[in-house]
């Protein structure tokens, strides 16, 4: 396996001190520590602390990211399809990244919710001109009749971001399951579409 690059080995000391600290408590010096390399070098690829941070969630999400601009360009598949097909790869990467918080009981659940809602935040922003690329084609197509894709987008994202990560709003898992079923209710509804169409989010809760 090749040696990480210098710039991954500073994502990495932040992930390695993220599973024992706060970010709060984590500083540029001691990112430089556990890297191996010297301050300077941390300030050569990043302006700051919280850009480390943002570059370590922009290299969580790259998979599922790369998944749905790849999806979006899938014009033969239907649009349901590949929606589901990127909400999947959201919640993999969001337990992923759940699974790993959890392991570290010297987080504070305040710093993990922090953590958690950084994610969130880009991974909505990150996903929705693709969600609403593939909303839009659904709707060129005759499939999905909808007036505001983006909105769309937006609405969906953040619904199964919140209640799937269970973290934000926590919720019993039979709360969760109504509201994504009221989700799904009020999708089919709205775009004209038959009852049952949009099962495929029930099996994400």
């Amino acid at each position: 396996m090749a040696e990480p690059t210098k710039y991954d080995r500073i994502l990495n000391a932040l992930q390695s001190l993220l599973e024992n600290e706060d970010m709060s408590s984590i500083s540029v010096s001691r990112i430089a520590e556990t890297a191996n390399m010297s301050k300077g070098s941390i300030y050569y690829y990043f302006s700051s602390k919280d850009a480390v941070l943002e570059a370590l969630i922009e290299r969580s999400y790259k998979k599922p990211l790369e998944t749905a601009k790849n999806l979006a360009r899938q014009t033969d598949i239907a649009p349901f399809t590949r929606m589901a097909m990127i909400f999947q790869a959201c919640q993999n990467s969001s337990s992923e990244y759940l699974s790993q918080n959890r392991k570290s009981s010297l987080v504070s659940a305040q710093e993990a919710a922090y953590l958690h809602q950084k994610y969130l935040n880009y991974l909505i922003c990150e996903l929705k001109p693709e969600l609403t690329e593939i909303i839009r084609q659904g709707i060129d197509r005759g499939e999905i009749h909808f007036d505001y894709p983006a909105a769309l987008a937006e609405i969906v994202l953040i619904v199964l971001t919140v209640k799937l990560g269970n973290t934000l709003v926590p919720s019993e898992p039979e709360e969760t399951e109504e509201v994504m079923r009221a989700l799904v209710s009020l999708l089919e509804k709205g775009t004209e579409n038959p009852a049952g169409s949009m099962n495929f989010l029930l099996s994400l809760s």
